[in-house]
């Protein structure tokens, strides 16, 4: 399973706070804490909103290249708006990439989608289009419909989608965590070439104990067929689930990877 460190995010105000006051250390330590933390993509939000309208290429730009040096790890660019993707994507050295993320909605999907096609890039896609989260599995799986054939029209492979089921926390709508579970694994069944990932958190928030259910939540999910999440890569315990994950869903052959995490001392129970 891969692992996109969601650590770099100005929706933290202590990350918004640092790229404010243009704080490096701050920043670059955290970038390299994940990488060494086991992440194999590190995620970098520079805003939402207006601010992201307003600000944003500037701010991404030079996050992208704090982040860059202080990793080799590559990047996974998560923006909602394309001219900060564009931005980024200018001050980017590395070949693999991940853009975060793209929708149903035609405007977005010719823009985006048109971006993660040129630069060779994969794609999250997130299975809904103009009117929010669906609800429902049928629903969730009408968008990635519209997504799939969008974008293998712009020439790219399944392989480089990940759909993402969208997770919406379980303390506001209990059947919530069964409808991402079942969307996964009809969107594995129907897109055998495409992969799928989530954001770990969402489902646990409003909850106290969040890390545990996180922790439930990422067994299930892979169970479900689930190939990355975005989640915090400094939580070993979630990091030692990764490596058990993995094992369980026969992902690590003969559980060499499980052994040699345990061997380096890095699997906590």
């Amino acid at each position: 399973m891969l692992v996109i460190g969601e650590n770099i995010n100005a929706s933290n105000r202590s990350v918004a706070e640092a790229m404010a006051s243009r704080d490096r250390e701050f920043l670059e330590g955290l970038a390299k804490a994940q990488a060494e933390a086991g992440a194999d993509f590190i995620d970098v939000n520079a805003g939402a909103g207006q601010d992201a309208r307003e600000h944003g290429s500037e701010s991404m730009e030079w996050l992208v290249e704090l982040v860059q040096a202080a990793t080799d790890r590559p990047l996974a660019i998560d923006s909602d708006v394309p001219g900060v993707i564009e931005a980024a994507l200018s001050r980017y050295r590395g070949e693999r990439l991940i853009i975060n993320s793209v929708t149903a909605e035609p405007e977005r999907l010719a823009t985006i989608g048109a971006l993660a096609a040129e630069r060779k890039a994969w794609l999250v896609a997130l299975a809904m289009g103009a009117g929010g989260i669906p609800d429902t599995v049928e629903k969730r799986l009408a968008a990635c419909e519209l997504i799939m054939d969008h974008l293998t029209r712009l020439g790219m492979a399944a392989e480089q989608i990940f759909f993402d089921p969208l997770v919406l926390p379980i303390a506001v709508d209990s059947s919530q965590g069964l409808v991402t579970l079942k969307t996964i694994e009809q969107i594995k069944s129907r897109y055998p070439g495409a992969r799928t990932v989530m954001g770990l958190s969402n489902v646990s928030y409003g909850l106290p104990n969040r890390k545990l259910v996180n922790r439930g939540f990422l067994l299930m999910a892979a169970h479900a067929g689930l190939d990355a999440a975005i989640l915090d890569p400094l939580d070993a315990k979630t990091m030692s689930l990764v490596k058990v994950a993995d094992m369980l869903a026969g992902n690590d052959p003969f559980c060499k990877g499980y052994i040699r995490a345990h061997r380096k001392g890095s699997i906590v129970d």
